[in-house]
């Protein structure tokens, strides 16, 4: 008879533990989330609050606003502008991020520097240095895109940040050399494999730009565009509760194009996941 073989020992699973968050890690979470909270809360209060014609305000604020031709106008301007300049910002960055982390990683250095200039020079300074230069182009100049190409400049630094993170995430060198046994060309490497990796980097560098883009106010009432934070001004100047209302507006506006933004880039991620498993 053949030996019985001993029986393998059960093995015994623990159960896991649940990890409760430290209590002064909560402290810290709820602390962050009431800085940010709380004035929004009491902005939408005051964009509810006055009376008119002694009876409370209400949505009496909101209607005015709406009512008003000049809101649609604006906050289309803003928007065609945060559009064009995430954008053009994206066609230039990505190419420029991907060429310094394939082929001249010695210029890293250098564009880190570059990148963070917006931050150390004043707004004022650098539309100063950028109209003289901007002011022989005529056809460009007395238009609103003008302000696509300043945007651009005050957006490098976050953009150009999130795509240096993404690229050092993601092993460039070996991508890039299957791609090209595969026989795909540089910029075929660059649309097709690399800009699919880097998906989550754009769009959070995306909605940086966009935020800047709905909420810069300096440069464009210097050029005496009507954006949407000119027209938000303008109306503060007279009314506060309206003002209060436009900013609750723009908020949710800005937060709902944000929100475009992720699901495009959300259903552009789910297409190239189904043809990279067909």
């Amino acid at each position: 008879m053949a030996a019985l073989s001993p029986a393998a020992p059960a093995t015994v699973r623990r159960p896991r533990r649940r990890r409760h968050l430290p209590l002064w890690h909560a402290f810290w979470i709820l602390a962050a989330a009431a800085y940010f909270i709380v004035p929004i809360i009491s902005l939408v209060q005051f964009s509810f609050g006055g009376r008119v014609d002694g009876h409370s305000a209400g949505f009496h604020w909101y209607a005015t606003v709406f009512a008003d031709p000049n809101f649609a106008s604006s906050f289309w301007l803003s928007v065609q502008i945060a559009l064009e300049t995430v954008a053009l910002s994206i066609a230039l960055l990505v190419p420029t991020a991907f060429w310094i982390h394939l082929r001249l990683p010695r210029l890293r250095p250098v564009m880190d520097f570059v990148s963070v200039l917006p931050f150390v020079v004043p707004p004022i300074v650098l539309i100063v240095g950028l109209i003289p230069f901007l002011q022989p182009f005529t056809f460009i100049y007395s238009r609103p895109e003008v302000l696509d190409f300043i945007y651009v400049v005050f957006a490098m630094p976050f953009l150009y940040r999130s795509l240096d993170a993404g690229l050092r995430a993601i092993n460039l060198q070996t991508l890039a050399e299957a791609s090209a046994n595969c026989g795909a060309s540089t910029w075929s490497t660059l649309i097709r494999v690399v800009v699919p990796n880097l998906r989550s980097a754009i769009i959070g560098g995306s909605f940086l730009t966009v935020a800047i883009a709905m909420g810069e106010f300096t440069i464009s009432s210097l050029l005496s565009f009507n954006t949407f934070p000119v027209y938000i001004f303008n109306i503060g100047q007279s009314t506060s509760n309206e003002a209060a209302a436009l900013a609750v507006i723009s908020l949710l506006l800005t937060w709902a194009l944000m929100i475009a933004l992720y699901v495009v880039g959300r259903g552009g991620r789910t297409t190239a996941q189904m043809a990279a498993t067909r």
